[in-house]
């Protein structure tokens, strides 16, 4: 299946030499594939074309937020029951934060990378959620006193019934934790990124593609492959 570019995401591309189903072919294979940007340079020669590796991250950098854009303009309803926790990211040699929230079922609500473990980080990534997602009914988390001051802060000024059920049962997070494997192994051969931006940016695109691979967006066919669901994305 080839990819086609829709109209709106075509006009984004003027002034690069290559096509734009080229690059987003390799935007896509980055954030899918467990492969360092040497091995898609390999790759690049094997499709005869001639890519460093340099032009490929550069693609990723540029090009990534056209897939955010789409998946969140098509991306179906979530599940108001929500699993939140964070698990760590390499850069430049420190540990950084990468907040996520999943739904009962398993489906990815939100993301958001933070360079602290805090209060601020947690409200930051509830503010996002909530905007994106509506408010649940109930959030499962650990037993973070920040993550718990986060959603309390979050709860003030509602009536009761109203106010999100703070939950800390550690078996219900098991969904998420078990998730946070499918990003690490698209990550571990980057050895760490050089900048936050990047990994932001980065991690966007996997977690992106990782909400097509499991059928979170409007249209999906079960029956086809996520590059053929991705394709149909991108040409919507």
């Amino acid at each position: 299946m080839n990819l086609n570019i829709s109209s709106d995401l075509r006009k984004k591309f003027k002034g690069f030499c290559s096509s734009p189903e080229i690059i987003m072919l390799f935007v896509y294979m980055k954030c899918r594939f467990s492969l360092s940007y040497r091995e898609f340079e390999e790759i690049a020669i094997i499709k005869r074309a001639r890519l460093d590796h340099a032009t490929i991250a550069r693609w990723v950098l540029k090009f990534v937020k056209l897939i955010d854009l789409k998946v969140r303009k098509y991306k179906k309803p979530v599940g108001s029951s929500w699993r939140m926790d964070e698990t760590y990211i390499k850069v430049n040699g420190e540990w950084v934060y990468l907040y996520r929230a999943l739904d009962s079922l398993g489906n990815t609500i939100e993301f958001l990378l933070r360079k602290y473990r805090d209060k601020a980080a947690a409200k930051a990534f509830f503010k996002k959620a909530f905007k994106n997602n509506g408010r649940p009914d109930k959030c499962t988390i650990d037993k973070s006193g920040s993550n718990i001051a986060a959603l309390e802060d979050a709860n003030e000024g509602f009536d009761k019934e109203k106010q999100i059920e703070i939950r800390t049962i550690k078996y219900l997070n098991n969904i998420i934790e078990q998730d946070h494997r499918f990003i690490k192994k698209r990550t571990k051969p980057m050895l760490g990124f050089k900048s936050f931006n990047s990994a932001k940016i980065t991690l966007a695109g996997i977690e992106n593609i990782r909400m097509i691979q499991k059928g979170q967006i409007e249209g999906a066919n079960d029956n086809l492959s996520t590059f053929e669901n991705f394709a149909l994305l991108i040409a919507a």
